[in-house]
């Protein structure tokens, strides 16, 4: 049998956990898992007591989505070991390849780039699944279908910026003289394969080049001070998730990726494969909640809680209630919402 391909830091990051999550498992933030009743999702025999591990990483977006799949395996009868809000990409997926966690959302472009050392982009999103799908399952993992969330990267720009710069095009970045290239990003897009260095090189506005982006004129910030930060007019440019709320509440302008250097960022089911052949319906109760995800649906998720402060776990629930995938009488049906 071929040997599991991972990355370096993959297989560090697995290596830690083996050694010391033994015991105790790898913990996220927010153990918290609402109850509800059934709705199509009904209980099913053989999940009865299934110990299922749930991750997910500690950013707004997979925090609702590690909330979803845990209340809707709870419903399903699975006994669930939620380990939402794992810091970090890497730490995520290391705890599916040491077998601390069972099942997660992830997006197709992070683990096709960051994850299995592919340089090529792929922008068409059932090419790039089926690219990461057949290159994962030698790591012991499935790639269930993706569903039509594309959780992309982007660049903003705040209302005043916007105004004065007058741009749409991240390319047009390399007109503008150095002093005005100025950026906020988060602590993880810096050492991304798909990150802020190669996406600059792409673009012909190298980092630390005189004729690039001085690196004085680069701030890190934690991921929610970027979108305040940007609004602010801290930067001209700010790294954003494009399904996140606070960039309609925030009134920021999304540059276009005009040279396509980002791949297509589907959210997918993942499941150890072991997992799934000893309980092949997890994937009856879990794919059609992950067909029922898009874009639309998750800005407004993400709004309530970065914007109205929300807890993760009762918008997940609403809006699998809103969907008819559970029940709650305490449930505020997402459509019913002012």
């Amino acid at each position: 049998m071929r040997a599991p391909h991972r990355t370096l830091a993959a297989t560090a990051v697995a290596a830690v956990l083996a050694a010391g999550t033994a015991s105790c498992g790898l913990q996220g933030a927010n153990q918290f898992v609402p109850s509800a009743e059934p709705g199509s999702i009904q209980p099913v025999p053989s999940l009865q007591g299934a110990q299922i591990g749930v991750a997910g990483k500690s950013f707004t977006e997979q925090l609702i989505l590690s909330k979803v799949l845990a209340i809707s395996l709870e419903v399903a009868g699975a006994d669930v070991v939620d380990r939402s809000g794992i810091p970090g990409s890497v730490a995520a997926r290391s705890s599916l390849l040491a077998g601390d966690s069972d099942v997660q959302f992830e997006y197709t472009g992070t683990a096709w780039l960051t994850y299995l050392d592919q340089t090529e982009t792929i922008p068409d999103p059932q090419e790039q699944y089926a690219a990461v799908r057949d290159l994962d399952a030698e790591n012991g993992l499935t790639w269930l279908p993706p569903s039509p969330l594309n959780n992309s990267y982007g660049f903003a720009m705040g209302p005043d910026v916007a105004a004065e710069l007058g741009i749409t095009d991240f390319s047009e970045i390399a007109d503008l003289p150095p002093e005005q290239r100025t950026f906020c990003l988060e602590p993880e897009f810096q050492s991304r394969s798909d990150g802020f260095t190669p996406l600059l090189e792409t673009y012909g506005i190298p980092l630390g080049e005189p004729d690039g982006v001085p690196r004085d004129n680069v701030g890190v910030y934690d991921t929610g001070i970027v979108y305040s930060e940007t609004a602010a007019g801290s930067c001209n440019f700010g790294e954003v998730f494009t399904t996140d709320g606070r960039i309609s509440s925030l009134d920021l302008t999304v540059l276009e990726d005009d040279e396509g250097f980002f791949p297509a960022y589907n959210a997918s089911l993942v499941v150890r494969s072991d997992t799934l052949a000893a309980y092949p319906a997890l994937a009856d109760v879990l794919q059609p909640v992950s067909d029922a995800l898009d874009n639309e649906t998750l800005i407004d998720l993400n709004l309530r809680v970065d914007v109205e402060g929300e807890e993760p776990a009762y918008v997940a629930r609403d809006w699998l209630a809103s969907e008819g995938f559970i029940t709650c009488a305490e449930c505020s049906p997402v459509d019913d919402r002012a």
